[in-house]
């Protein structure tokens, strides 16, 4: 309580009482989780029992009710909270016809993706090191992470309560499906589940395999899988099959039968014995020196088998179609030298050894290759590489000449199609969707691709604004992080290149000029709002520092005549000068 005394006109004193302020205290945090429990307290430091009753006010929810809220506790709890509940809030407290001063507002963020993610790779050999990252973005402190293997709780799940478990080295029984769970609080708030993560470790001496084909199974047909030994290449007579780390058949038999195979059937097989664990052998295509090029530069597809190196012939696939000269890459290499706007594409390798033959299919790697001044040119709008899920963007393909017979194209999730059902060279998605990320490009009615862009979609809450084509060497690149709520830049962010920490918090932009082919690279933000997704940066070569050297050299030898008579006799007096010598 705050007294002022105060004297009036007539000399006799009076006592004016301001009513404290109150103030507004979130558990467990300001940033929460989506589900998680969050307790809104309103606290007026007043003296005495004196009864009060509370208002709350909401300022940027989506509740379907009024914006205040008559409350007469001074917890207001809000139980498995949404994103809707993001807004301010602020209290005053009543106390007969008397208020207190109204607080100051709280912003409370409902965000958080709960993701699993593995570096460096799944695929491993014994003995390689491995760690897995179980990340809560938008919401990284007070968190503890619990990990589990194939369903059940490792032993010591502990070691990874800071977020990261590492395996190292990494053996033949690390082999599983991974999952982790964040905890936070008292009483204890644990998040669901995060996404499965398999690893496959395998070795030399690995003692069992898991047979079947790994082409696509036709739905309809029987799947029969075997649990092999090495000493007998037989089927064993007991044994576990798992799909994504769940037991689906206890050791009755070696052999697993699904007789009319679904959809619902797709996924991650292995089996287990008393003898040991399978590793399917898994080909994996990368690329050399990057995935995006500018025509007449040189690449290499390198496919390869994880834990097993010899033996294997390789097939090539582009688009889905195998390539008619796939034979050159029977090796394990499929090089295009020089790369030329046609192999644009998504490109497959499959490995194949012994007969029968034994079949393996790699993941998805796209080379995206660009014209030096391309004729033709994909416009985005927004002019960005990366987009907020539910805003609006527009493609179109301009031709320098004529923009008749182009359409718009992309490939995602392993789909080629048109944009969308529109005809002719534009297209619009009104609500954009996680599933709209992936390349999209100019292609003709004879099927030429041009000017392949890569375009994400982002359901957080920052995003990382930057060219959506290659910037030339030379000129200046500028990256924004931007804010969903706003669509503009935020005041203080982190910029990050490689995993690195390039640019500490002190803008919401970051300025590299000029440019070289040591920027290019795997850029993102972070803020405390959130972080964006990995945005590829290209910087391409320009030719036009080699065309302005032969013009400034044709120049000098048409404005000089003699130039070139005296260069000659040079030339002639150090070759006489060397025969004098000998």
């Amino acid at each position: 309580m705050i007294c002022l005394t105060h004297l009036n006109s007539s000399g006799s004193k009076s006592v004016l009482v301001l009513l404290p302020k109150a103030v507004v205290t979130v558990r467990p945090d300001e940033q929460v989780f989506r589900g998680e429990t969050v307790a809104l307290r309103c606290d007026v430091k007043w003296g005495g029992d004196t009864e009060w009753t509370y208002r709350w006010e909401t300022e940027g929810t989506n509740y379907q009710h009024n914006s205040v809220r008559r409350i007469s506790t001074q917890e207001w709890n809000i139980n498995s909270v949404k994103d809707f509940h993001s807004g301010k809030y602020s209290c005053t407290g009543q106390m007969g016809t008397q208020s207190s001063q109204h607080s100051d507002a709280v912003t409370l963020t409902v965000s958080g993706e709960f993701v699993l993610r593995v570096s460096p790779q799944p695929w491993l050999t014994e003995g390689d090191s491995v760690t897995l990252i179980c990340e809560v973005t938008g919401s990284s402190t007070g968190w503890t992470f619990s990990w589990f293997r194939d369903d059940d709780r490792l032993s010591d799940s502990s070691r990874g309560a800071g977020g990261s478990y590492t395996l190292s080295p990494a053996a033949l029984q690390h082999t599983g499906v991974y999952t982790c769970r964040a905890e936070r609080g008292r009483p204890a708030y644990y998040t669901k589940y995060s996404n499965t993560q398999p690893l496959w470790i395998t070795g030399e001496s690995n003692h069992l395999s898991t047979s079947f084909s790994v082409d696509p199974v036709i739905e309809g047909d029987t799947l029969t899988l075997h649990c092999l030994h090495r000493s007998t290449n037989s089927p064993i007579l007991r044994a576990d099959f798992y799909k994504d780390g769940s037991l689906v058949q206890n050791q009755t038999t070696g052999e697993m039968n699904i007789t009319t195979v679904s959809k619902s059937h797709e996924g991650f097989y292995y089996c287990k014995t008393e003898r040991g664990q399978s590793a399917e052998a898994q080909a994996a295509v990368r690329v050399s020196p990057q995935p995006w090029l500018t025509e007449g530069d040189s690449v290499t597809l390198i496919c390869e088998v994880t834990g097993s190196s010899t033996g294997w012939t390789f097939s090539w696939f582009r688009d889905d179609d195998r390539l008619s000269d796939s034979s050159r890459g029977a090796g394990g290499s499929y090089t295009l030298s020089p790369a030329a706007l046609q192999h644009t594409g998504v490109y497959t390798c499959r490995a194949e050894r012994g007969r029968p033959a034994y079949y393996s299919n790699s993941n998805t790697q796209t080379l995206w290759i660009t014209g030096v001044s391309p004729s033709v040119s994909l416009v985005v709008s927004p002019s960005r590489s990366q987009h907020f899920s539910s805003d609006s963007l527009s493609l179109s393909c301009e031709d320098q000449s004529n923009s008749a017979g182009w359409t718009v194209r992309r490939y995602t999730d392993r789909n080629t199609e048109d944009c969308s059902k529109q005809t002719g060279s534009s297209c619009r998605i009104v609500s954009l969707s996680t599933s709209d990320s992936g390349v999209y490009w100019c292609q003709s009615e004879s099927g030429e691709k041009r000017h392949p862009l890569n375009i994400t979609v982002h359901d957080g809450d920052v995003i990382l604004e930057s060219s959506v084509d290659p910037v030339i060497e030379g000129d200046t690149l500028t990256l924004h992080c931007l804010h969903r709520s706003t669509n503009s830049p935020i005041l203080r962010a982190d910029f990050y290149k490689d995993g690195s920490l390039v640019q500490n918090q002190t803008t919401g932009e970051m300025n590299i000029t000029p440019v070289s082919k040591s920027h290019e690279g795997l850029y993102y933000c972070k803020t405390e709002r959130g972080q964006s997704l990995h945005s590829w940066i290209s910087v391409r070569v320009s030719g036009s520092g080699q065309i302005s050297v032969f013009n400034i050299l044709s120049f000098l030898l048409a404005a000089c005549p003699y130039l070139l008579a005296t260069v000659v006799l040079l030339f002639k007096c150090y070759r006489a000068r060397g025969k004098t010598s000998v």
